[in-house]
């Protein structure tokens, strides 16, 4: 079976890290492998599972098949530029060395760093799912052009030092070739799904909308949308509640008028989803409305 990776996305707040970590225990609770990886630093997925979540894939406590793992930037970033100076170290002299490594201390060499260990978690094919759990829509659309605005850089330093912000020119150029690869695979709608999370409102709805025109142009088509803590049926004869849904309902429709990937609603829990047992139950109901 063919990996296959799922994008939760959406505005800060919304609920992406507990609806992605509750598809992540209902695919291993289905039998299969999946690895659950966060690239939001103000995640809370060490405490949706009550365990702590590292740079390495951990199993979860409690859930057969299910790995989760954190990409941290500032350890990324180290990692990176120990690797890139590493060979450089045995032909250079120290200044040299120093000099170049203050040349990788920008902050595009942060974002590269990052994507480079982004890159390695799509590249684990004794996974058969791998789920990231993303920062903010705007820093995951910035994550995911970084390919296509690299070419020029490198040719410019190809003809100057060979040394560009994130590293020689010779090694970049055999990473940027791994990175389209792995770019091609995220255009590929029959390994890839982007999961947009939004609340029926209009702030996240709007991000939604300019997140989802933004990856169509980046040619990443397959997409759906989780409008997450609807109201249930059951409670909307209480008056308040009542206004809440006719409030909601009016921007549920404009989801549905506006978005032409698949829709799902999923109700407002009573209670934080936090703890195996809740995200198991609010897994099962994924089950039920997730085609995956």
């Amino acid at each position: 079976m063919m990996t296959k990776f799922l994008f939760f996305s959406g505005k800060g707040g919304v609920g992406k890290t507990s609806l992605s970590s509750a598809t992540a225990v209902m695919l291993a609770n289905r039998g299969l492998k999946t690895l659950l990886v966060t690239t939001d630093p103000a995640s809370n997925l060490g405490d949706v599972f009550h365990q702590s979540v590292g740079l390495l894939a951990t199993p979860v406590a409690g859930v057969d098949n299910l790995f989760i793992q954190e990409i941290d930037s500032v350890e990324s970033l180290r990692l990176y530029k120990e690797r890139a100076l590493a060979p450089l170290r045995e032909l250079f002299p120290d200044d040299v060395v120093r000099s170049i490594e203050e040349k990788m201390s920008g902050p595009c060499t942060e974002e590269i760093a990052t994507f480079d260990q982004f890159i390695d978690c799509m590249h684990r094919p004794e996974y058969d799912y791998v789920i990231f759990d993303t920062a903010p829509t705007g820093h995951t659309l910035r994550l995911l052009e970084l390919p296509g605005s690299w070419s020029a850089h490198i040719e410019m330093s190809a003809e100057g030092t060979g040394q560009t912000c994130i590293g020689g020119v010779e090694a970049l150029t055999a990473s940027k070739e791994q990175y389209d690869q792995a770019v091609q695979a995220l255009r590929d709608g029959e390994c890839t799904q982007f999961v947009f999370v939004t609340r029926p409102d209009r702030i996240a709805i709007e991000e939604m909308m300019r997140s989802s025109q933004e990856l169509q142009r980046l040619g990443m088509n397959k997409q759906m949308t989780i409008v997450n803590g609807v109201i249930p049926e059951e409670d909307r004869a209480h008056p308040y509640a009542a206004r809440r849904w006719t409030v909601q309902s009016k921007y549920i429709a404009q989801i549905q008028s506006m978005f032409t990937g698949r829709i799902v609603e999923m109700p407002l829990y009573p209670d934080d989803v936090i703890g195996l047992g809740k995200i198991e139950e609010v897994g099962r109901d994924l089950d039920h409305v997730l085609a995956v």
